[in-house]
């Protein structure tokens, strides 16, 4: 049965769609059977592996409105090796749709359900916003994974998140938690990145994961090629460190 993890952070910028996309990718190369659903209506996720939000005939607005399933809408990305629930622009218009409808924030579990047998992994990339969409990837996860920037205002945006998984765990979905911190785009030559990942992981121990994904030219390269890292140039620091953080979740899994 899939693991359904939240790729969150309310903090914009933070690499969570290069996260995204870099993981799926990472833990297709591991031999996982993967599907990344894009809950962003910019679509990043869905172009950065390879499908192209223009084209999409259903996408995940149509699932969230219960005018396709999943088995219909989502794609294959020959090339990132994973399946997509692709997003566009649509997905916009969806926020202003589900307040009106009834079990608004469990559509997308609802429509995950039928096909948890056919994946090992389920990863949701959301939007920097606690909006309507996020909820929905909330609701239906069983965890987080935080990408973060050894930063200060990363740990502010942080105590956010932390709040809200709080406030979904009690309310909504009582099977969500923090997963793991995954510190990206780190730098170890500067000083305060290196104290602030160890105010990280003497606050949340083992809730910090071992892999670190350093400040990397060839992965911020790949999306403009319409792949992830790990696929455009798997020789690359980063990339490397995409797929040994793959093997650190799949190891991971038996003891969460």
């Amino acid at each position: 049965m899939a693991k359904i993890f939240c790729i969150a952070n309310q903090k914009g910028g933070v690499g969570k769609t290069t996260t995204s996309v870099n993981l799926a990718a990472g833990l297709a190369k591991v031999g996982q059977r993967v599907l990344l659903v894009d809950l962003d209506p910019q679509g990043n996720a869905t172009m950065g592996s390879g499908v192209d939000k223009r084209q999409l005939a259903l996408s995940v607005y149509d699932v969230l409105l219960e005018s396709a399933s999943i088995q219909e809408a989502a794609v294959y990305a020959e090339k990132s090796g994973y399946h997509v629930l692709g997003a566009n622009r649509e997905l916009a218009g969806a926020e202003v749709e589900l307040v009106e409808l009834e079990r608004r924030d469990q559509r997308l579990k609802e429509a995950l359900a039928p096909v948890l047998g056919a994946y090992d992994f389920v990863l949701i990339d959301c939007p920097p916003s606690l909006s309507m969409l996020t909820l929905n990837g909330l609701c239906s996860a069983h965890g987080v994974i935080v990408p973060m920037q050894c930063e200060y205002f990363a740990l502010e945006g942080l105590t956010d998140l932390v709040n809200t998984i709080k406030q979904v765990h009690a309310n909504l979905n009582r099977d969500l938690k923090i997963i793991g911190l995954l510190r990206v785009m780190f730098d170890p030559r500067v000083t305060l990145q290196q104290q602030v990942s160890e105010q990280l992981k003497s606050h949340f121990g083992d809730k910090v994961f071992n892999a670190v994904i350093p400040r990397n030219v060839r992965l911020a390269e790949a999306p403009s090629y319409g792949l992830p890292g790990v696929v455009f140039d798997p020789s690359a620091k980063g990339s490397l460190a995409f797929v040994e953080f793959a093997r650190e979740l799949v190891e991971r899994i038996p003891t969460m």
